[in-house]
């Protein structure tokens, strides 16, 4: 594997890509999708690619809120945080991103479970 992570996602274009597919999974999720009534999704995804392109060592600098403010009123359970976490796995394995990078994608949002969970 060569290069940055940003880089082997395909960049800014394929991470857009697939966070589109993402957020069409999480919507489509009965489970999950009241989260998001309330929310402006076209800002959200630009969050999302602009928040991923960054985590994955891109040449962008996340400058939305801190996660915990933007979502502590949500009350996500960790079910729902595990539920999320998958869609974002399976929207890059439809983009046929490798194994590996997935998972360091994956783990690197875990990272920021405690951020986002905020109901057990």
């Amino acid at each position: 594997m060569s290069g940055t992570l940003y880089e082997r996602l395909g960049g800014e274009d394929a991470i857009s890509a697939v966070v589109e597919s993402f957020y069409d999974r999480v919507l489509d999720d009965e489970r999950i999708a009241h989260y998001f009534e309330e929310t402006d999704m076209s800002a959200l995804r630009a969050h999302q690619t602009q928040f991923l392109s960054s985590v994955a060592g891109g040449p962008v600098e996340y400058d939305g809120r801190d996660l915990e403010t933007a979502h502590d009123h949500l009350g996500i359970d960790g079910r729902d945080f595990e539920i999320v976490a998958r869609h974002l796995d399976d929207a890059l394995a439809e983009f046929d991103v490798s194994e590996d990078d997935r998972k360091t994608v994956v783990a690197a949002v875990g990272e920021l479970r405690s951020a986002v969970v905020s109901a057990e």
